[in-house]
């Protein structure tokens, strides 16, 4: 089901909870969920209540109609901004604004559960960081990749220079930022981008099949795993082994207490 009212006009984020998976879905259709004010914060707000929920254990974000999203909203205008000696002068209001935005994509990729972006159609600008955040990036054939930063004179926010650094290394990532070339759902594929590309009316069952599975497995052992997947991003390799040793200290230690609590109640309800 989703959250928000009935009356009134949309949402411009809904949320779906089912069997452990929170879907969080941008819901600007007719602008390709471009993103604004009202709905950075929002989105904001949904992962962060997903990051700290204990019943949920794997996070899709997704776009409504047929696209996933478009980047900002250049079309929605700026805040007017005065300066204050409290608040400073516009630099300074829009970046305190933006970078608050931006925990976003943070929590996507620091949350200590598997995230997914279901990819169902173009992904530009802002589009781009919110899906590197993400852990795995599932894609329709109609989905489509673009930097589109060159094209307002922009550098690019929502992590999107440093996840695709991360994920496709420096070179790669220069190419798609510099260059600014549109890439097909195939192509994308082919350079390590979109994780799996799924015709496009499979594409919501198999993401939600592959999230089922991972929201019922073992939410501990994906939590270390995912911290050391990120540790191995940034850190020393010694810094990164001792990371390892201790993750897999806690990870299978809470994998045997789950196991012996199990073996414990089956044992009572068989006496």
């Amino acid at each position: 089901m989703s959250d928000g009212n009935d009356c009134g006009p949309a949402p411009e984020i809904l949320v779906e909870r089912v069997e452990g998976v929170m879907t969080i879905i941008l819901n600007r259709p007719d602008r390709l969920n471009a993103l604004v004010s009202s709905m950075m914060a929002a989105m904001a707000d949904a992962v962060a209540d997903a990051a700290r929920d204990p019943e949920v254990g794997c996070v899709v974000l997704t776009g409504a109609g047929r696209g996933f999203c478009a980047g900002g909203d250049i079309k929605g205008g700026g805040e007017a901004a005065s300066a204050t000696p409290e608040r400073g002068g516009r630099v300074e209001q829009s970046f305190t604004r933006l970078r608050g935005f931006m925990e976003t994509s943070r929590l996507l990729h620091e949350m200590p559960k598997p995230t997914i972006a279901m990819v169902n159609g173009p992904v530009a600008g802002a589009g781009i960081g919110l899906a590197g955040a993400c852990d795995l990036r599932f894609a329709g054939e109609s989905a489509t990749f673009l930097s589109a930063f060159d094209r307002i004179g922009a550098s690019g926010d929502f992590g999107a220079t440093w996840f695709w650094s991360k994920i496709l290394g420096s070179g790669a990532a220069r190419e798609l930022f510099f260059l600014g070339e549109k890439l097909g759902a195939s192509d994308a594929l082919a350079k390590g981008i979109y994780s799996k590309v799924f015709a496009d009316a499979d594409l919501r069952r198999e993401t939600m099949a592959h999230a089922k599975r991972l929201a019922d497995g073992p939410r501990m052992g994906w939590r270390y795993m995912k911290a050391n997947l990120n540790m191995a991003e940034d850190g020393q390799f010694e810094t990164a082994l001792d990371h390892e040793a201790m993750n897999m200290c806690l990870s299978t230690s809470a994998a045997a207490s789950i196991y012996l609590a199990a073996k414990k109640r089956a044992e009572s309800d068989r006496s």
